[in-house]
């Protein structure tokens, strides 16, 4: 009878353990994110048990959940689903089947996973949603991955894209106009975006450019992990702090020392100590996000990280680097920022750099939002952040 109890009491404290994590109260289902976080928790753990005996890579054994969840390219009776490449690089491509006199607006849109997973067919409702409601050509773009490739394969194999969607006969062959183009991203994505458009402004061979950007969740800097939103959101289900420094350093290098760095907030050297600046929360963050949070001054790493990845440091990487000479053209910008959400603060630093420099941007946070909840449909939330967006698009497109 004592051996029963003692093992119903360590199953409960184990389910327990697993299932129930303490959620703000202003949370809209939190049971059942307890439900969507749970399995993912789980695997997290297995994961990395098994990266920890040298079988395979906690990011491959992600990649290959996220493979089993792809949705593959289906055409339905509003929208044609297509999938080539453009300058090699493999898109999926939603064309809508009303036909119009006048030429399609068009998102082109960068998926999340960290750099490290997901694809176009993890995005697939989002993507139709969008071609449909929006009356858009939509291209969702599949770039290399971590940890088999890193910065600056996700960062080119992106902008090759772009640049080929761009060209005059391209566009003309999805019937679309040149003048009204999003580009759009979330979360890795998202940093993706915003990297490409600042791009895109002074690449004097693309004539066509931007008329928006928008925004959902971005990851903008790795330079500061110690702002008010890793603070405060560092155990947030779905994306931990942990977990997107590890994400991070494999955007760069396996080389676990930079995570080890990252996670200490001492990996960038101080002949860099100029590019704080740009990322430092206590001014740039509004009073209501600084409250209660002592801004510490940077304690800088050895060179020799930087020295080997270097990309941490680029601007391509981390788009609140660029100077505000650079952010002066950039187009009417969307930023969704989520309250619970350990990338909250990249977000809001980027809308006070992009308006001080007079670019015009909407802003939404979202108060009871976390990251990645524009990713689960049966989540009450995403509908409501995803009206937001397509409307959003449709009244500025």
């Amino acid at each position: 009878m004592g051996r029963k109890l003692l093992y119903l009491l360590t199953v409960g404290v184990c389910v327990a353990y697993y299932i129930y994590m303490p959620l703000p109260d202003n949370f809209e289902e939190p049971w059942r994110l307890m439900l969507i976080s749970t399995p993912m928790k789980i695997f997290l753990h297995l994961a990395s048990f098994v990266e920890f005996l040298g079988l395979y890579h906690v990011m491959d054994s992600f990649a290959l959940i996220m493979a089993f969840v792809e949705v593959p390219p289906t055409s339905d009776e509003n929208v044609t689903v297509t999938e080539t490449k453009f300058d090699n690089v493999p898109v999926r491509v939603y064309v809508p089947k009303r036909k119009l006199d006048a030429q399609r607006r068009a998102v082109f849109y960068i998926h999340g996973g960290g750099w490290c997973v997901g694809s176009a067919g993890n995005y697939d409702l989002l993507s139709r949603w969008t071609a449909e409601r929006l009356d858009a050509v939509v291209v969702s773009v599949n770039y290399r991955l971590a940890p088999k490739y890193h910065f600056p394969v996700q960062f080119e194999d992106v902008y090759n894209a772009l640049r080929w969607f761009l060209r005059k006969t391209v566009l003309e062959s999805y019937g679309v106009n040149p003048e009204r183009i999003c580009v759009s991203g979330d979360s890795a994505g998202g940093n993706l975006a915003a990297a490409v458009t600042q791009q895109l402004l002074g690449d004097p061979e693309v004539k066509t450019k931007a008329k928006i950007q928008a925004l959902i969740y971005p990851a903008l800097q790795p330079l500061d992990l110690d702002s008010p939103s890793h603070r405060e959101n560092a155990q947030m289900p779905i994306l931990s702090k942990a977990l997107m420094v590890r994400f991070w350093s494999e955007y760069f290098t396996t080389d676990r020392m930079l995570e080890k760095a990252m996670l200490s907030n001492r990996h960038v050297p101080e002949e860099y100590s100029h590019l704080f600046k740009f990322v430092n929360w206590s001014s740039l963050l509004p009073e209501r996000f600084r409250k209660g949070h002592v801004y510490n001054n940077p304690i800088y790493g050895s060179p020799e990280l930087s020295q080997k990845y270097p990309g941490f440091l680029d601007v391509r990487a981390a788009p609140l680097l660029a100077d505000d000479s650079k952010l002066h053209g950039l187009p009417l910008t969307y930023v969704l920022t989520c309250q619970y959400d350990v990338l909250r603060d990249d977000g809001i630093m980027y809308v006070t750099r992009l308006r001080n420099a007079g670019v015009q941007v909407t802003h939404n946070h979202v108060e009871d939002g976390f990251h990645g909840a524009s990713s689960f449909p049966e989540l009450k939330i995403f509908h409501r952040l995803t009206d937001h967006y397509i409307n959003w698009l449709k009244k500025n497109l």
